[in-house]
């Protein structure tokens, strides 16, 4: 049995698809969800579906009863909660037999000393904690979403340009597809115990080349802006986030600036079988040029 957590978000629904494109059997798969009504879809397809919470210890231990196979995506909750939270769910997992915990990290060059601090610091925690907790594991420390672009640059890019502070800082991002089809490849082959991956592209873009990308596809002159931070969130708050998760995302930019994501590590190739979607084509699809 394999069990995924986090099920209704992007990561956990698209990596149950995978699953489920690879021939496993929906009565094979378990979602772990808090709220049932969020997750038809994934009943409809026949996956069954557990409640838990990463705050309730009881409620994680009754949905690992009999799972060999947990897919631990990192928490969404207020980030001072997140490591507590895994905390539960790695020793619930220790405690009913998992047989192999996967957990999804993050792929920066340095986790503990990252300018973005606490955002950040909790995957490391994490890592550590699964590696001692004794419980045969995976750690796939994933790179930023190719599929967040869109958001970091501005929702009108194609006509004013792109608009993120991040210098010339690189990102390897990788489609949130390919990176679940790899969590999909480690979820059902052998060979994976006690190792960590990288699910990045084997090269990373500035926001520059970004532009170019996209000057490219669209036969426009597509500029590349760097506004002041203070700029930065106000563009966020006008696309409808809250100021304290606009203050998070231009962490972020910050954190490319300073090329903390450029690691120059990527294990996509070799879970996957072939070479993740190239960036310049994931936009031209994404921006339907």
């Amino acid at each position: 049995m394999i069990l995924v957590t986090g099920a209704t978000g992007n990561l956990g629904k698209a990596t149950i698809n995978s699953l489920l494109d690879k021939g496993i059997a929906p009565s094979d798969i378990t979602a772990l969800v808090r709220d049932e009504t969020k997750a038809a879809d994934l009943i409809s397809k026949g996956v069954q579906v557990k409640l838990g919470d990463y705050q309730d210890v009881e409620s994680l231990k009754n949905a690992f009863q009999g799972v060999d196979k947990l897919l631990l995506i990192s928490s969404s909750a207020d980030i001072a909660y997140r490591f507590g939270q895994h905390k539960n769910a790695i020793d619930a997992a220790k405690e009913t037999g998992v047989s192999h915990l996967i957990y999804t990290g993050f792929a920066m060059n340095d986790l503990h000393q990252s300018t973005m601090g606490e955002d950040v610091q909790y995957h490391a925690y994490t890592a550590d904690y699964v590696k001692q907790a004794a419980i045969p594991y995976t750690v796939m420390n994933n790179t930023l979403y190719a599929d967040l672009i869109p958001f970091l640059i501005g929702k009108d890019a194609l006509d004013e340009g792109v608009s993120i502070p991040a210098g010339a800082g690189k990102t390897p991002f990788l489609p949130l597809a390919d990176m679940a089809e790899a969590l999909a490849v480690v979820l059902t082959t052998p060979g994976h115990d006690n190792k960590e991956y990288v699910l990045a592209a084997e090269t990373a873009f500035s926001f520059a080349e970004i532009a170019a990308m996209l000057s490219d596809s669209t036969g426009k002159t597509i500029a590349y802006h760097q506004p002041a931070g203070s700029l930065y969130i106000a563009q966020l708050i006008e696309a409808g986030l809250s100021a304290d998760d606009a203050a998070y995302i231009a962490r972020y930019a910050k954190a490319i600036a300073y090329g903390e994501f450029d690691t120059g590590k990527s294990d996509a190739k070799h879970l996957l079988g072939r070479s993740p979607v190239r960036l310049d084509d994931f936009l031209r699809n994404l921006y339907g040029e």
